[in-house]
């Protein structure tokens, strides 16, 4: 597969070196810092650039990539990153991190797969906390009904 990781903090880099194994990936990273703290231990094509910009994601190849995944700090960044994956360079597997899980929920009405670390993170740990059985990510996933954060 060709994949498009936009973001290198703890988790683009962490998903960018366990793709590799066995995909082609290619890292699009705004801060140059940010990658080289990784030195060497990336064997991924990597790109400093903005991930909104359609030249960098070009030369990324987005038009060939099977999946994309927008994954820096930004809420909104990640957004639109991934409308214009899906919307303009039609990749079919594309997955939004998204930290308001209230914004998360309403994207994930328009069809996006997006991902909130921060409720995932709460269910799990109250699972652990009350020894229930752990359940399918997709059950962490999601909020509970009405409640508004």
């Amino acid at each position: 597969m060709q994949i498009v990781v936009l973001g290198c903090g703890r988790t683009g880099s962490y998903l960018t070196k366990m793709l590799e194994q066995d995909h082609s990936v290619t890292l699009i990273e705004e801060d140059s810092v940010s990658v080289k703290r990784y030195g060497d231990n990336l064997e991924s094509t990597v790109i400093i650039g903005n991930g909104l910009d359609e030249n960098i994601l070009e030369q990324a190849s987005i038009h060939q990539a099977d999946a994309f995944f927008a994954l820096t700090r930004g809420d909104n960044t990640n957004i639109m990153a991934a409308q214009i994956a899906s919307e303009i360079y039609k990749v079919p597997r594309v997955c939004i991190r998204i930290a308001d899980p209230n914004r998360c929920q309403e994207y994930r009405k328009l069809g996006y797969f997006c991902i909130n670390p921060n409720g995932m993170m709460a269910q799990y740990m109250n699972d652990w906390l009350h020894e229930n059985e752990y359940r399918s990510i997709n059950t962490y996933n999601k909020l509970f009904d009405g409640m508004e954060i």
